[in-house]
């Protein structure tokens, strides 16, 4: 059910959710008993559950801000490799210094 439906709300004691047709709202009233057990549980004071049909809110995919690793940054890593005595940290710099861009 996580794919299709979205929680939406919690206000007054009313857990909301949002489905994208009316099948899949009844099968949120189908199981308002253990979504509301669970709710308490995570101590959320609610004591109702309520379900609008309308469609999904589309997520919008996050942008990949990291900036690729340097050259020159991949050689530093790889020039303290050389002094490290532990060869797991070892490779490890090593490893991170493979990710590098090349120029």
């Amino acid at each position: 059910m996580r794919e299709q439906i979205r929680f939406a709300d919690l206000r007054d004691g009313r857990l909301v959710f949002l489905a994208p047709s009316s099948a899949w709202a009844a099968r949120v009233r189908l199981y308002q008993a253990q979504i509301l057990e669970a709710a308490r549980a995570l101590g959320a004071q609610a004591h109702t559950v309520a379900v609008k049909v309308a469609p999904l809110p589309i997520e919008e995919p996050v942008p990949d801000l990291r900036k690729p690793l340097s050259p020159d940054a991949a050689r530093h890593l790889r020039t303290v490799a050389a002094t490290l005595a532990d060869p797991a940290l070892r490779g490890l710099f090593l490893e991170l210094a493979s990710k590098a861009e090349k120029p």
